[in-house]
């Protein structure tokens, strides 16, 4: 299986920023894994570090556009019944829709950081026709750190790029943490805006 996801991102990253733009928007393979292998790319010299953010960035804003509409235009039924080979279960959907009617529009900056929801949580903000210019600026506000994290985690680790997902957990804890308190202190700033209207 290894072998597999090396001979498809060497086959990515011969198309240059194209094929990591592509990489993230397919996601076949896990978004950290291309942007870790991006990292390494960089150290051969093969591609650039803002070259590689931008497309980063891109690809994986673009992902969560497409999943976005299609919560719009397709809604639950469809999801229902093709969200399986978006790698998408009806649970990941059920737990992302609770974290958007709960804390709103302003999940889809925190919930980023978050396995399980992070992918998810595009759908919900679809079938609820949140705003696609709120939507895309929170979604790249997000993908910018991430991408630099995982490129630049790419980079420090070189030909050990592979282990990108063991290397990340120290950092993704914080980050995790963090993003949980950004959504309680939004969501008691939210509570409190209502109250006072």
């Amino acid at each position: 299986m290894e072998a597999i996801i090396v001979d498809v991102l060497e086959w990515l990253t011969n198309l240059g920023y194209l094929g990591i733009a592509i990489g993230l928007m397919l996601e076949v393979i896990p978004s950290e894994i291309v942007l870790g292998y991006g990292g390494y790319m960089i150290v051969l010299g093969k591609i650039g570090f803002i070259g590689a953010i931008v497309a980063g960035v891109i690809g994986g804003t673009v992902a969560q556009l497409i999943l976005y509409w299609i919560g719009s235009i397709g809604g639950r039924p469809f999801l229902k019944k093709y969200g399986k080979f978006l790698l998408i279960k009806n649970h990941h959907i059920d737990l992302s829709e609770k974290w958007f009617e709960k804390y709103g529009s302003g999940v889809i900056f925190g919930a980023r950081f978050i396995p399980v929801v992070r992918h998810a949580i595009s759908i919900p903000a679809g079938i609820a026709k949140m705003s696609i210019w709120k939507f895309t600026i929170y979604t790249v506000a997000a993908m910018i750190p991430w991408t630099i994290f995982f490129i630049f985690l790419g980079m420090e680790l070189g030909s050990n790029w592979m282990y990108i997902k063991e290397a990340a957990k120290p950092f993704l804890i914080p980050l995790i943490s963090i993003s949980c308190l950004m959504f309680v202190a939004y969501f008691l700033t939210k509570r409190f805006q209502m109250k006072n209207t």
